[in-house]
């Protein structure tokens, strides 16, 4: 009975599970799109371009890693270092001994700012070449010596250059004029360099390290058994020497693993693709499961004169739950299986976003699979099931001669079980809080979602108390007259169908919240980034770099210009450190030039110590104040952490400051940091001007400041800027657009999701009320009251979903706002005044155009429905 009661109802009444249809498709559309990235993360690679020719490849593992105990199990933590982990350039000599290695080629890369005669050219050792495989060959003059350079023969043919020519090149660790000795073949790569070994390294900027070491195996020796052999014998033979050779530790890697080594912001890309599609991923299957659930539960709670007919000709409870069940395994799969699409789609939209903008390198695949198929065509089939056996409760436990009246009226507030639920939500809302006002800015972020999912669940648990104090207080104008008639019949429906209320509420408080929370966590972050570098930059000029940055020297050049009192060279890197056994980055800046004048022309608000004390030694650092609060830090203590490339170091804290936000939570030595960067270039140099130093004259010098690739009096080709503290704000902002736009993605998927859930919602609570419609037109009622009504109650719904959407998105931020950034959540209005706006159209559009739908109809045949 119960299978061919469900095959009827969805055959025979397609439109009252359209609503169910819809919440299980765009549910599953969501799970789809994040277990999509979430798989890609895992198995992210991208296949070997420079590499297809090495069979094997020896790089440093990429990754810093500690072991931690849980509950006395070791627990392996890892994360990827900020930039290139390198090896030690003599251990390809040892590789090269072991048996079966026909070759052994150390490589290495580094940008060559562009010149008068050449465009930016790739440097490397000369030992590198043959690397991309037997046609990668000198074709013509000798390999180079000391003070001479091989260039690629079709650079050499653009710019017109031959053996024996000479030309000016400048490299982060050094500039100088060299001698073309030979040409070699074109690169697929580009225009390309090639030095002698030892001249390469000290240009590079990380002497005696190389980025990787390319292995070509003896005739008829197997890679992997040779990769294999190679893993023992650099572990276990060549002892603590080869163990130094990298800070993070040696990989030995052949087939795709190899592409990991030429693209080393891979690492970074899959932590962010694991971040999206797992962290978010989680919160967004949560919400869809919430959303499914209270769909169902209006779409049964709206057929429950139907459940009481059947109770009444002696239908047994279990076979109305059964009918419940079967329809959603009818309707379930379905949906979920069309959802793929959209979820595909939206992926791959995602995916390509990162990808343009630099988070993932090109050449990565978006992985879809079935698994992510399979977890979201289970979830919401297992969430109907779930939400059906929940709502079924009511109706099938009714006796068959209550079953009638019980359905003619609707309950007028939250059983008890609900209501204690509600409370142990809001409990929990309450703690976590608490607790993330205690904990540090990254720790509170990361509870936000839970806050907010808390309050939600509250929300929907305690609905009819909610609605009918929003009916209460939100309908008092509208009674006294301030909507007329249709105002009025608003206020009094609101109040006496708050259930209906509640199911129309919750999807409009839930755009709020989760919109709110994330789009105000980023704009507070960017507006007190903003103010710490307006307030922070100081200098009156800010010297800039079209090519791949500043050569180590400009900052030194710089401050020899006539009017110029300081100029301070900034080189941006990263690190890691281990905070409560685990591991984070953290942004370092590393400073050259005297670090006495530092406040010249940067202040970081300093609250302990002094940053002078940074020329004291390479071995000192200034920790941004929440950092060291975290770490327990003071003026004295050693800090430990990992430097870019993996190293780890240990320095003296010589002071904290304020502003680490605007600038980065380290500030060392850029002697400390040079070698371990992933390019030894500066970003920026800061330069203020003299007492009484005409500032436009000393513009004008800086602009002409001879570069190094340029012959002396002329202009560099590789493009010194000059601008001023805007300027400088402008490049900061630039270079968080990425992020920024991931996160904006992430509250408009989430966004997104709840309007059209709640769009799907008005629907059918409107559609529900044609018995209703058609009553109060028999009794006088015009279609203009009728629609004015429907519009009062909209604004109604919008009203309280926005004001508790608002108090949960501001609770969540308030803790998360000052660890973050120590202030209050920044509101734009720009941001805020579009969201409500939004809100309120939905409520409208979604109202007005099924109410339209049902004044079309005859009053007398639709009072005779339900």
């Amino acid at each position: 009975m119960s299978n061919g009661l469900a095959r009827s109802s969805v055959c025979f009444r397609p439109a009252s599970f359209a609503g169910t249809f819809i919440a299980l498709l765009f549910g599953a559309a969501v799970i789809m799109g994040c277990g999509t990235l979430l798989q890609t993360g895992i198995t992210a690679s991208v296949p070997p371009v420079r590499y297809a020719n090495a069979p094997v490849v020896v790089a440093a593992n990429p990754d810093v890693t500690i072991i931690r105990k849980v509950s006395d199990k070791e627990k392996t933590v890892e994360r990827p270092v900020s930039d290139r982990a390198r090896v030690d350039a003599a251990l390809a000599q040892r590789i090269a001994a072991q048996p079966g290695v026909a070759a052994a080629r150390p490589d290495t890369a580094f940008p060559i700012q562009p010149g008068p005669a050449t465009p930016g050219l790739t440097g490397r050792g000369y030992a590198a070449l043959g690397i991309a495989g037997g046609t990668d060959v000198l074709v013509e003059g000798r390999a180079p010596g000391p003070g001479e350079v091989v260039l690629d023969a079709a650079t050499a043919r653009d710019a017109r250059l031959a053996p024996g020519a000479s030309l000016t090149l400048v490299a982060p660790g050094a500039s100088d004029t060299y001698r073309i000795s030979g040409l070699a073949a074109p690169q697929s790569a580009g225009p390309t360099a090639w030095f002698a070994d030892g001249v390469a390294g000290q240009l590079s900027g990380h002497p005696g390290r190389v980025d990787a070491i390319a292995v070509q195996p003896r005739e008829g020796v197997d890679a992997k058994d040779l990769a294999r052999r190679l893993r023992e014998a650099l572990h276990d033979t060549a002892g603590p020497q080869a163990a130094a050779a990298s800070p993070t530790g040696i990989r030995v890697v052949t087939g795709d693993g190899r592409g990991s080594v030429e693209h080393p912001a891979l690492g970074q890309s899959r932590v962010l693709l694991i971040a999206i599609g797992g962290s978010f991923g989680g919160t967004a299957t949560m919400t869809a499961v919430f959303v499914v659930v209270s769909t169902i539960a209006l779409a049964v709670g709206q057929r429950a004169r139907e459940f009481a007919l059947l109770r009444a000709v002696g239908a047994t409870p279990r076979q109305i739950r059964r009918t419940i069940a079967t329809e959603a395994l009818l309707v379930a799969p379905l949906a979920g299986a069309l959802g793929l699409i959209p979820g595909v789609a939206l992926a791959r939209w995602w995916f390509d976003g990162l990808v343009s903008r630099g988070a993932v390198p090109e050449g990565v695949e978006l992985d879809v699979g079935p698994i992510p198929a399979l977890v979201a065509v289970a979830t919401c089939l297992l969430a109907a099931l779930a939400a059906g056996y929940l709502a079924a409760h009511r109706p099938s436990g009714l006796r068959p001669g209550q079953a009638l009246g019980e359905a003619s009226v609707e309950a007028g507030r939250a059983g008890v079980v609900r209501t204690l639920l509600g409370l142990v939500a809001i409990a929990g809302g309450v703690v976590l809080t608490v607790v993330a006002a205690n904990l540090s800015g990254e720790n509170a972020a990361n509870t936000a979602l839970g806050v907010v999912m808390c309050f939600l669940v509250a929300i929907a648990l305690l609905g009819p108390w909610v609605a009918r104090i929003a009916a209460g207080v939100l309908g008092l104008p509208l009674r006294a007259g301030a909507g007329g008639t249709s105002g009025s019949l608003a206020a009094d429906n609101a109040r006496a169908n708050a259930r209906r209320l509640t199911s129309a509420i919750t999807p409009i408080a839930m755009v709020s919240a989760f919109c709110g929370t994330m789009l105000f966590i980023q704009s507070t972050v960017q507006h007190a980034t903003g103010e710490q570098v307006r307030d922070g930059v100081v200098a009156d000029h800010v010297l800039g770099s079209t090519g791949p940055g500043l050569p180590a020297a400009t900052a030194e050049r710089a401050a020899q210009v006539p009017g110029v009192d300081a100029a301070i060279g900034l080189l941006r890197t990263g690190a890691v450190y281990r905070s409560d056994g685990k591991l984070r980055s953290a942004n370092v800046l590393g400073v050259s030039g005297d670090p006495a004048k530092l406040p010249r022309v940067l202040d970081l608000g300093v609250r302990s110590g002094s940053l002078a004390d940074l020329a004291r030694s390479t071995d000192t650092v200034a920790l941004d104040v929440t950092l060291a609060d975290k770490l327990g830090l003071k003026v004295g203590d050693r800090a430990a952490f990992w430097l870019g490339d993996g190293a780890q170091t240990q320095q003296t804290v010589v002071a904290t400051y304020e502003r680490g936000l605007g600038f980065g939570q380290l500030i060392l030595p850029r002697a400390a940091v040079a070698a371990h960067a992933g390019v030894a270039y500066d970003s920026q140099v800061l330069v203020a001007d003299a007492p009484g130093a005409d500032r436009a004259d000393v513009a004008a010098r800086l602009a002409k400041l001879p570069g190094d690739t340029a012959a002396p009096g002329e202009a560099a080709a590789g493009g010194i800027t000059e601008t001023d503290r805007a300027g400088y704000v402008a490049q900061t902002d630039r270079k968080r657009e990425a992020g920024d736009w991931a996160n904006s993605v992430m509250a408009a998927v989430l966004g997104g999701f709840a309007a059209i859930t709640a769009a799907n919602t008005l629907v059918m609570t409107v559609l529900d009320r044609s018995r209703e419609v058609a009553l109060l037109r028999l009794t006088g009622a015009t279609r203009r009251q009728v629609r004015g009504m429907v519009r009062w109650e909209a604004l109604l719904v919008a009203a309280a979903g926005l004001l508790l959407g608002s108090l949960i998105a501001w609770i969540t931020l308030v803790p998360i706002a000052r660890g973050l950034a120590g202030a209050s959540p920044y509101v734009p209005p720009g941001t805020a005044l579009p969201l409500a706006a939004g809100a309120v159209v939905l409520c409208l559009a979604a109202t007005a155009l099924p109410a339209r739908a049902l004044l079309r109809s005859r009053p007398l045949a639709a009072s005779g429905r339900r």
